[in-house]
């Protein structure tokens, strides 16, 4: 099952549009008033990745399979939430299904567009959602705490991990989330195995105007310094102008960007950086039946790898046949690959980096 990114904030700050332009639909509902979504919506989104065209071309490949990421489309959130407004308990649980968050601010000023708040206010905006989350992830951890303390009494071995559980409460108390602790520390680990909502990746997406694009004004200048401060990822999206491209073809779609000035498409890095924060990578196969990208955690060893396309893969492995890419790009055919020693034979220890071109050797 794909990884999936919920798409979090305040009502009325773009998430639907987002989504729709991501999964180039209508399937959630864009409107000018709270609560349009309630329900989540999921939408399954593949991952851009210009090789794949470049491999079909120098094996004439009948099908292109790109990797995929979900997104989940939740429901606005609002102060007091975590004690049940707006059915916040309700949005919370959806967000706990999810394994990253990419929370969008609304970072541009439109009288027609209602803002629960009065007005956007990028950092009090972040403030209350974080705040919300912090405030569920106190409540399942306050049972998680007396739960512990009964059970270590009974059994010493679990002391560390109260003691973590009491210091992951420590720091939501003062305002930090989860997610601040070392990847790999008791803490994470108990973050993770209790479903925090801070402790999940996060992503900030600053929704500007079509003013904005390449300029992000002050709003969202904003989100990008507090982004730094935490360590967090953030980028700028004109979530209007990304769902217009959306609905136009390949062609017309970069006619607009270029008229606009846009380099790249705000989706596609959207898309890019959820990947990324999710720790994924991606393998490639190229044949003449497709070329396809497969996704893995970054540090998965070769069998591991294989056992993404088929599990007999993975029980017979022998060994890995990897060119890099960019060598397969350069030099456009197996036997200038072999010639040239780029051809690797990789064993069971091997541990797959970002574009390897695999042929995996088994025993059926």
């Amino acid at each position: 099952m794909a990884l999936s990114c919920g798409i979090v904030g305040l009502p009325n700050v773009g998430k639907s549009t987002i989504f729709n332009a991501l999964t180039r639909s209508a399937q959630a509902l864009a409107a000018n008033y709270p609560f349009a979504t309630i329900e989540p919506n999921v939408g399954e989104v593949p991952v851009p990745d210009e090789r794949l065209k470049v491999l079909s071309d120098i094996v004439s490949a009948r099908r292109i399979v790109n990797a995929t990421m979900r997104f989940v489309d939740i429901a606005g959130l609002v102060r007091g939430a975590s004690s049940g407004a707006g059915l916040g308990n309700a949005f919370l649980s959806h967000i706990r299904e999810t394994d990253a968050v990419a929370m969008v601010v609304r970072c541009f000023v439109d009288d027609d567009v209602t803002h629960v708040e009065g007005g956007p206010d990028p950092l009090r905006d972040v403030e209350i959602i974080n705040i919300e989350m912090a405030l569920a992830d106190l409540a399942t951890l306050a049972k998680r705490v007396d739960k512990l303390e009964r059970e270590a009494r009974v059994n010493p071995k679990l002391a560390p991990t109260l003691e973590a559980a009491k210091r992951l409460r420590s720091a939501l108390e003062e305002g930090r989330p989860a997610r601040a602790f070392e990847p790999g520390s008791p803490e994470r680990e108990l973050a993770r195995e209790s479903f925090l909502l801070t402790g999940k990746p996060l992503l900030y997406v600053a929704n500007v105007d079509e003013e904005q694009i390449g300029n992000p004004g002050p709003l969202a200048r904003q989100i990008f310094d507090l982004a730094e401060r935490e360590g967090s990822r953030a980028l700028a999206f004109c979530g209007k102008i990304e769902a217009e491209l959306a609905g136009l073809t390949e062609d017309e779609a970069q006619t607009f960007r270029q008229e606009l000035g846009i380099d790249t498409s705000g989706l596609d890095q959207l898309i890019l950086k959820a990947y990324d924060m999710l720790g994924l990578m991606t393998f490639l196969t190229a044949g003449e039946i497709e070329v396809r990208a497969w996704t893995i955690d970054k540090g998965t060893k070769a069998p591991q790898a294989a056992g993404k396309i088929h599990s007999d893969i993975e029980r017979g492995f022998i060994r890995a046949e990897i060119v890099s890419y960019d060598d397969y790009a350069r030099l456009r055919t197996m036997e200038a690959i072999k010639a040239a020693g780029l051809l690797r034979s990789e064993g069971k220890d091997y541990i797959m980096a970002e574009g390897d071109v695999v042929n995996f050797r088994f025993n059926v």
